[in-house]
């Protein structure tokens, strides 16, 4: 699925060493230091592996997250939090501040349950972490409200076009595709609205994005709904139908070009290169001069001047968050381990010295050569 989807640039994480000289009295905790630097440093090289596998990535962050649930939460498993839960400080560059052609039914349900699992990543965050910040997050960074519903909703999308692309190959009623279309469309017309408030000099080019996919399916939705109305032999509504496909199409067209030439953050991709948009075009086109064409010779209804409303459902196939939870505490954490870790010793912080602000590297991304398009097939 060369060049459809807008990705935002990987982000980047400043180096955490784990070392609490003076803190750390024993092996235990010497250990589980250890191992959070060895797991962490395991997980930031598969995000730039292109050998890595969604299990790889599961069993990697499993591995550093069930080290790091001993900084989170108490033993006991009670509500309260470890004593260490404010001795690590995290940095990292913020979204806004700071791909292969076609590919295989086993592939596109490897993307299409990724893209669910990471919705419920950036669900449990928003519901479950991001109140317990010591600082709120400021306007326009990654852990603000806004950002994290726009990623939660963008997932969700995107897992529903792989869902789109799928009803298309396996040739299922217009009726169930333009209904998935038209949630789709609703889907990106929310992410953008979660985004309008920020400051454009940061948001263009992520909502351009947003606004050109809402555009997209909304055409794909008229122009399967003007086929459910052609079969119904409602000839005249279905021509209006088509021509509101062709002006969502032509939008979406325009806001590409525009796409392409607002500056911000993320790789530009071409949307309006990509075989599945051009073929949309083309569907429309032919659509239209058929119903037209029976228009003439058979039905010779009116066409209305309003376009029929999209009051469409899908009853299958819309894509909701999966559950996530973090991996149980790793069982290298004992209360000995704990207790070996003393926050009498912590150095103080000298306030009266300023510290220069720490710059986070951005990741250095492998240099993926696009293939031939051959469109956003699933086999």
């Amino acid at each position: 699925m060369t060049h459809w989807f807008h990705r935002n640039p990987l982000k980047a994480t400043a180096p955490v060493p784990f070392n609490y000289y003076g803190v750390v009295t024993g092996p235990a905790a010497s250990k589980i230091c250890s191992d959070l630097r060895s797991s962490r440093a395991r997980l930031l090289e598969l995000f730039t592996d292109l050998n890595c596998n969604p299990q790889m990535m599961k069993n990697a962050a499993d591995s550093y997250f069930s080290l790091l649930q001993g900084f989170i939460n108490s033993l006991d498993e009670s509500t309260q939090e470890s004593k260490l839960r404010y001795i690590q400080n995290f940095k990292w560059t913020d979204t806004l501040q700071g791909q292969v052609p076609s590919i295989t039914e086993d592939e596109a349900k490897e993307v299409h349950r990724s893209l669910k699992i990471a919705a419920g990543i950036f669900k449990h965050l928003k519901e479950s972490h991001i109140p317990k910040l010591i600082t709120p997050a400021e306007k326009g960074r990654d852990l603000e409200a806004r950002l994290i519903e726009a990623y939660i909703i963008q997932c969700q999308a995107e897992a529903q076009e792989v869902t789109i692309a799928r009803a298309i190959e396996l040739k299922h009623a217009p009726v169930l595709i333009a209904a998935l279309a038209y949630e789709t469309a609703n889907f990106y017309q929310k992410a953008d609205h979660a985004l309008s408030s920020l400051e454009p000099a940061y948001s263009a080019k992520w909502r351009k994005y947003l606004h050109l996919k809402m555009c997209f399916y909304t055409a794909y939705a008229y122009c399967y709904h003007g086929q459910t109305l052609l079969a119904s032999d409602k000839c005249g509504e279905a021509i209006r139908s088509l021509q509101e496909a062709e002006k969502f199409y032509a939008k979406a067209e325009a806001l590409c070009k525009e796409y392409g030439e607002t500056k911000g953050p993320g790789p530009t991709v071409k949307p309006s290169g990509h075989l599945f948009f051009r073929k949309l075009g083309n569907l429309v086109k032919n659509t239209l001069e058929k119903c037209q064409r029976e228009n003439g010779f058979i039905y010779f209804q009116k066409v209305p001047t309003e376009a029929p409303q999209l009051e469409l459902k899908a009853v299958y196939g819309l894509v909701e968050p999966v559950p996530f939870e973090f991996p149980p505490t790793s069982m290298h954490w004992t209360p000995e381990t704990l207790a070996a870790f003393d926050l009498t010793q912590r150095p103080k912080d000298d306030s009266a010295k300023p510290k220069p602000e720490e710059v986070v590297k951005p990741v250095k991304e492998p240099d993926i050569k696009p293939q031939k398009d051959t469109g956003c097939y699933i086999s």
